[in-house]
């Protein structure tokens, strides 16, 4: 499976390598728009995501401390990790762990995402049908659990922040094989006593439906 390498700081994805896949990013200010995909939808069947589904905000999903620099494997090969340099900087690295570590020497001299306080940002990588999301978050209190709403139902990112009180981390969730970029997706952060922080919607160009066919 050919993988693209890029790093999910700034404004948006940066691509490092001219390799397979589609990546994008979007800045969390509430509400944010796709971009054109360049990539056909998948026609297999939905399968779930990796994250775990939920029904409500009374669930809580466990925020992992890392190292400055630590890669973190979130699935479809990538590596994740965050930098104490810039605002909101993290990476998003195929390729392994040297591919990795070049990554985040490129980044250091990015400024990240530098999204405004309590707001969220979201992106996603395509690629052979498979999506991989991923964001950063900005918030007064770490969020109680980050919840990724699909045409598959609403599952909880994983998230990831740097030792101390940053006031930033970073989410990911593999869905997996799924049709999930067919309709709106919506990223929504909560507070630890469940009142919503911020939610992002991420919109793609829908794909003409003929009359008489599935």
């Amino acid at each position: 499976m050919s993988k693209q390498r890029f790093v999910a700081a700034g404004v948006a994805a940066v691509a490092l390598a001219g390799l397979g896949g589609t990546a994008f990013a979007l800045q969390g200010q509430g509400q944010g728009l796709g971009g054109d995909r360049g990539a056909a939808r998948p026609a297999a069947a939905p399968e779930r995501p990796a994250g775990t589904e939920t029904t409500g905000p009374r669930a809580s999903s466990v925020v992992r401390v890392v190292r400055p620099y630590e890669p973190v494997e979130i699935g479809q090969g990538a590596l994740m990790g965050l930098l104490p340099e810039g605002r909101q900087n993290y990476v998003v690295s195929w390729g392994g762990p040297e591919a990795f570590r070049e990554d985040i020497e490129y980044a250091k001299g990015i400024v990240g995402d530098d999204i405004r306080p309590n707001t969220i940002s979201g992106g996603y990588h395509f690629d052979e049908g498979e999506v991989l999301f991923t964001g950063a978050f900005r918030t007064d209190v770490v969020p109680g659990r980050i919840t990724v709403r699909t045409v598959d139902g609403t599952f909880d990112a994983k998230m990831l922040r740097l030792p101390g009180d940053p006031g930033w981390g970073a989410y990911h969730l593999d869905a997996g094989r799924t049709d999930a970029l067919s309709s709106d997706v919506v990223v929504t952060a909560y507070a630890p006593d469940g009142g919503v922080i911020d939610t992002l919607t991420m919109t793609f160009p829908r794909t003409p439906h003929t009359p008489g066919t599935p």
